[in-house]
């Protein structure tokens, strides 16, 4: 009885220690398991911010990419806009237009001295038909002397350049008797084109005087002949002055 008594102590002895070694090695396991599972969430962790930072720089570079279709579709827009402007002018003929309808055809201007009602009537002449045209016929009024009203009445119109001619220089006659108020009228004269050509840079004028009216078809007709005068360098001057023109002669179509 006391020899089984002793080995079955010695196999519960046996037993525990077993227990024991398995308890130990089950810790020892789940520990390593537990490291092993630390670095894995660890790793995780990392992967995972860096698979946020790879998406991030994605989304950057996708609204990168949508900025410059947007730019390339905002500068293709552009182009089709500059071409077809470009057509447009040439439909049109830009240098034909700057040609003939911003540069001046030639100055007009009225030689004027001392006579303010009739200045009115022939200043309201041309501006009837100088309207449509100002901008190739620029609108003077060139008056020699100090006339108070002339100067007024010339000034009282926002469609013109005045200008104001004041000689005091005795006149000296080439020849006894002539008729000094024709040296007055050339010294004008000379003194407004002086002006107009040198001072303005015109290369054309036309002259009036204070008592003329003008036809419908003066701006276009001196419009033609300026062609003439750039083609032909045998014409040194054109004229619309007509010794018939009165009512009973001639009339306005």
């Amino acid at each position: 009885m006391a020899k089984f008594l002793c080995d079955f102590r010695f196999l519960l002895l046996v037993a525990a220690g077993a227990f024991i070694y398995i308890q130990m090695r089950l810790f020892a396991t789940q520990s390593e398991y537990a490291d092993r599972l630390a670095v894995a969430i660890e790793s995780e962790t990392q992967c995972t911010k860096q698979l946020r930072s790879l998406i991030d720089q994605i989304s950057m570079q996708q609204e990168r990419l949508v900025s410059l279709e947007e730019e390339k579709t905002r500068q293709e827009q552009e182009c089709l806009e500059l071409k077809a402007l470009v057509q447009d002018l040439e439909r049109k003929g830009i240098e034909r237009m700057i040609d003939k309808e911003q540069v001046p055809v030639a100055a007009v201007v009225v030689m004027a001295c001392n006579r303010a009602d009739y200045l009115e009537r022939t200043i309201k002449s041309i501006l009837k038909y100088q309207k449509a045209v100002a901008s190739k016929y620029p609108l003077f009024v060139s008056q020699d002397g100090s006339d108070p009203n002339v100067k007024s009445k010339a000034l009282s119109f926002d469609q013109l350049t005045y200008m104001q001619h004041l000689d005091f220089k005795p006149v000296e006659t080439e020849r006894p008797g002539e008729v000094i108020a024709y040296y007055k009228i050339a010294r004008h004269y000379k003194w407004a084109l002086d002006e107009l050509f040198y001072k303005h840079k015109f290369s054309r004028v036309i002259i009036l005087e204070d008592d003329m009216e003008i036809a419908p078809d003066f701006f276009s007709y001196f419009e033609a002949a300026a062609a003439l005068l750039d083609k032909d360098k045998s014409i040194m001057a054109v004229s619309s002055w007509n010794d018939n023109g009165q009512k009973q002669f001639v009339h306005d179509p």
